[in-house]
Protein backbone atom coordinates (compact mmCIF):
# COMPACT_ATOMS: atom_id res chain seq x y z
CA UNK A 1 0.00 0.00 0.00
CA UNK A 2 3.04 2.29 0.33
CA UNK A 3 3.67 2.40 -3.43
CA UNK A 4 2.58 5.63 -5.10
CA UNK A 5 0.79 5.37 -8.45
CA UNK A 6 2.57 7.56 -11.04
CA UNK A 7 0.44 10.61 -11.94
CA UNK A 8 0.66 9.92 -15.69
CA UNK A 9 -0.75 6.40 -15.28
CA UNK A 10 -4.30 6.21 -16.63
CA UNK A 11 -6.78 4.41 -14.38
CA UNK A 12 -8.72 1.67 -16.22
CA UNK A 13 -12.28 2.62 -17.19
CA UNK A 14 -13.65 -0.89 -16.60
CA UNK A 15 -15.68 -1.58 -13.49
CA UNK A 16 -16.78 -4.74 -11.75
CA UNK A 17 -19.82 -4.73 -9.46
CA UNK A 18 -19.80 -8.41 -8.52
CA UNK A 19 -22.37 -9.58 -11.05
CA UNK A 20 -20.31 -9.66 -14.26
CA UNK A 21 -18.09 -12.41 -15.67
CA UNK A 22 -14.78 -12.19 -13.74
CA UNK A 23 -12.81 -13.55 -16.70
CA UNK A 24 -14.10 -10.78 -18.96
CA UNK A 25 -13.21 -8.17 -16.35
CA UNK A 26 -9.71 -9.55 -15.88
CA UNK A 27 -9.21 -9.65 -19.65
CA UNK A 28 -10.20 -5.99 -19.97
CA UNK A 29 -7.98 -5.06 -17.05
CA UNK A 30 -4.98 -7.02 -18.37
CA UNK A 31 -5.40 -5.40 -21.78
CA UNK A 32 -5.33 -1.96 -20.21
CA UNK A 33 -2.31 -2.80 -18.08
CA UNK A 34 -0.41 -4.15 -21.10
CA UNK A 35 -0.77 -0.70 -22.64
CA UNK A 36 0.37 1.23 -19.57
CA UNK A 37 2.98 -1.34 -18.44
CA UNK A 38 2.42 -1.09 -14.71
CA UNK A 39 4.46 -3.29 -12.35
CA UNK A 40 2.80 -5.94 -10.19
CA UNK A 41 2.23 -3.73 -7.16
CA UNK A 42 0.65 -1.00 -9.32
CA UNK A 43 -1.60 -3.60 -10.93
CA UNK A 44 -2.92 -4.58 -7.49
CA UNK A 45 -3.71 -0.99 -6.58
CA UNK A 46 -5.28 -0.13 -9.92
CA UNK A 47 -7.32 -3.32 -9.90
CA UNK A 48 -8.85 -2.20 -6.63
CA UNK A 49 -10.00 1.00 -8.37
CA UNK A 50 -12.07 -1.06 -10.84
CA UNK A 51 -14.19 -2.64 -8.10
CA UNK A 52 -17.49 -1.11 -6.98
CA UNK A 53 -20.35 -2.14 -4.71
CA UNK A 54 -20.20 -5.65 -3.30
CA UNK A 55 -16.98 -6.34 -5.20
CA UNK A 56 -15.29 -3.49 -3.34
CA UNK A 57 -16.75 -4.81 -0.08
CA UNK A 58 -15.18 -8.21 -0.82
CA UNK A 59 -11.80 -6.59 -1.50
CA UNK A 60 -11.90 -4.40 1.60
CA UNK A 61 -12.67 -7.46 3.75
CA UNK A 62 -9.55 -9.33 2.65
CA UNK A 63 -7.19 -9.63 5.65
CA UNK A 64 -4.42 -7.01 5.80
CA UNK A 65 -1.26 -8.32 4.16
CA UNK A 66 -3.13 -11.28 2.66
CA UNK A 67 -2.48 -10.29 -0.96
CA UNK A 68 1.21 -10.45 -1.85
CA UNK A 69 1.10 -10.46 -5.65
CA UNK A 70 -1.18 -9.67 -8.56
CA UNK A 71 -1.38 -13.33 -9.67
CA UNK A 72 -2.56 -14.23 -6.16
CA UNK A 73 -5.14 -11.41 -6.27
CA UNK A 74 -6.51 -12.63 -9.61
CA UNK A 75 -6.73 -16.18 -8.25
CA UNK A 76 -8.70 -14.97 -5.21
CA UNK A 77 -10.91 -12.82 -7.45
CA UNK A 78 -11.69 -15.71 -9.81
CA UNK A 79 -12.47 -18.01 -6.89
CA UNK A 80 -14.78 -15.45 -5.28
CA UNK A 81 -16.78 -14.83 -8.46
CA UNK A 82 -16.61 -18.28 -10.08
CA UNK A 83 -20.41 -18.55 -10.18
CA UNK A 84 -20.52 -15.50 -12.47
CA UNK A 85 -18.39 -17.09 -15.17
CA UNK A 86 -20.03 -17.37 -18.55
CA UNK A 87 -20.49 -20.98 -19.59
CA UNK A 88 -17.96 -22.06 -22.19
CA UNK A 89 -19.20 -22.16 -25.76
CA UNK A 90 -19.27 -25.50 -27.49
CA UNK A 91 -19.35 -26.24 -31.20
CA UNK A 92 -23.00 -27.28 -30.98
CA UNK A 93 -23.85 -23.66 -30.15
CA UNK A 94 -23.08 -22.81 -33.77
CA UNK A 95 -26.07 -24.91 -34.89
CA UNK A 96 -28.39 -22.62 -32.90
CA UNK A 97 -27.49 -19.52 -34.90
CA UNK A 98 -30.24 -18.67 -37.35
CA UNK A 99 -30.75 -15.62 -39.50
CA UNK A 100 -33.66 -13.53 -38.25
CA UNK A 101 -36.46 -12.84 -40.72
CA UNK A 102 -35.59 -9.13 -41.13
CA UNK A 103 -31.84 -9.51 -40.54
CA UNK A 104 -29.50 -8.68 -43.41
CA UNK A 105 -27.04 -11.28 -44.62
CA UNK A 106 -24.22 -8.98 -43.50
CA UNK A 107 -25.60 -8.81 -39.93
CA UNK A 108 -26.11 -12.57 -39.83
CA UNK A 109 -22.61 -13.18 -41.15
CA UNK A 110 -21.21 -10.91 -38.43
CA UNK A 111 -23.06 -12.80 -35.65
CA UNK A 112 -22.06 -16.14 -37.15
CA UNK A 113 -18.42 -15.07 -37.53
CA UNK A 114 -18.26 -13.82 -33.96
CA UNK A 115 -19.38 -17.21 -32.68
CA UNK A 116 -16.89 -19.04 -34.94
CA UNK A 117 -14.06 -16.91 -33.50
CA UNK A 118 -15.22 -17.62 -29.92
CA UNK A 119 -15.27 -21.34 -30.60
CA UNK A 120 -11.92 -21.27 -32.42
CA UNK A 121 -13.22 -23.74 -35.00
CA UNK A 122 -10.98 -25.15 -37.72
CA UNK A 123 -13.36 -27.41 -39.69
CA UNK A 124 -14.35 -25.29 -42.72
CA UNK A 125 -16.72 -27.87 -44.17
CA UNK A 126 -18.71 -28.00 -40.96
CA UNK A 127 -18.82 -24.18 -40.72
CA UNK A 128 -20.12 -23.88 -44.29
CA UNK A 129 -22.76 -26.54 -43.61
CA UNK A 130 -23.94 -24.84 -40.43
CA UNK A 131 -23.92 -21.41 -42.13
CA UNK A 132 -26.12 -22.70 -44.96
CA UNK A 133 -28.56 -24.19 -42.43
CA UNK A 134 -28.84 -20.85 -40.63
CA UNK A 135 -29.78 -18.67 -43.60
CA UNK A 136 -33.43 -17.73 -44.07
CA UNK A 137 -34.77 -19.75 -47.02
CA UNK A 138 -35.48 -17.80 -50.18
CA UNK A 139 -34.29 -17.26 -53.76
CA UNK A 140 -31.19 -15.33 -52.71
CA UNK A 141 -30.09 -17.82 -50.08
CA UNK A 142 -30.71 -20.72 -52.47
CA UNK A 143 -28.55 -19.10 -55.16
CA UNK A 144 -25.88 -18.33 -52.56
CA UNK A 145 -25.87 -21.94 -51.34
Amino acid sequence: MDVVIPAMLVVPKVTFTGTEDPKAHLTAFHTHMMLVRGPDVVRCKLFMSTLVGTAMDWFINLPDGHVTSFPQLTKLFRAQYIVNRAPPSISYDLFDIRQYQEESLKEFLHRFGTQVVRLNLKDERMMVHVFKKGIVPGPFSESLI
